[in-house]
């Protein structure tokens, strides 16, 4: 089951990757080694991230898609966090993103 939400949709080149029985019982079992605890804050995780992102390059190779040590897992606020880092300064004037990824005044 696809448990992508949002802008993180799946891309239509990854969508059947992210549907395999494989990814689903790699993330599956990552998300048990690691408590469902996301590795950056503490909170409970559902996503599991892979560093090295995802491409239409490498998505058949299980060496980046599969690889344990590719995968973190994440809570939903440090993923978008994650995949929003090029907007953490200012996106427009008195405006920021705190660093949960919540878009807020900027009172500095």
């Amino acid at each position: 089951m696809l448990f992508i939400l949002g802008d993180n949709m799946a891309k239509d080149w990854a969508r059947d990757f992210y549907n395999s029985k494989a990814w689903e019982e790699c993330r599956l079992a990552f998300l048990q080694s690691k408590f469902f605890i996301c590795e950056r804050c503490g909170a409970p995780a559902t996503i599991v991230h892979h560093k090295t992102y995802l491409t239409p390059e490498n998505i058949n190779n299980p060496d980046i898609t599969l690889n344990w040590s590719n995968l973190e897992s994440l809570c939903s606020s440090c993923h978008s966090i994650e995949h929003n880092r090029k907007y953490k300064e200012v996106v427009r004037n008195g405006l920021k993103f705190d660093n949960f990824g919540n878009l807020v005044v900027d009172d500095g």
